[in-house]
């Protein structure tokens, strides 16, 4: 399986109303410190896959123009304060084994 196939996995198994970081999920697809190639990756990513859940280390919004991810996460229940998630709240931490 080739990297973008790997984080459009980690990206599908993120439920509803929660967020991972581009680097928790380079980390998670085994390549750690390459979470520019996440966002890569989700620049092309296909229909199914809820590129909205990837935000900024910190919770930051990266997408341009924010509005939609903003409207997507809303609609998720996702608290948004400014273009920042509080990850304290909303991040989602799979357990160690999930996707060795």
């Amino acid at each position: 399986m080739d990297f973008a196939e790997r984080v459009y996995g980690i990206v599908r198994a993120v439920p509803a109303g929660f967020v991972v970081t581009y680097g928790q999920v380079a980390a998670l697809a085994g390549f750690p410190r390459r979470a520019r190639h996440v966002g890569q990756a989700l620049g092309k990513c296909p229909a199914d896959v809820p590129w909205q859940r990837v935000v900024g280390a910190g919770g930051s919004v990266r997408v341009q123009p924010a509005e939609r991810q903003l409207e997507l996460l809303r609609a998720e229940g996702v608290v948004i304060l400014s273009t920042r998630v509080d990850l304290r709240r909303f991040q989602w931490r799979p357990g160690p084994l999930a996707f060795a």
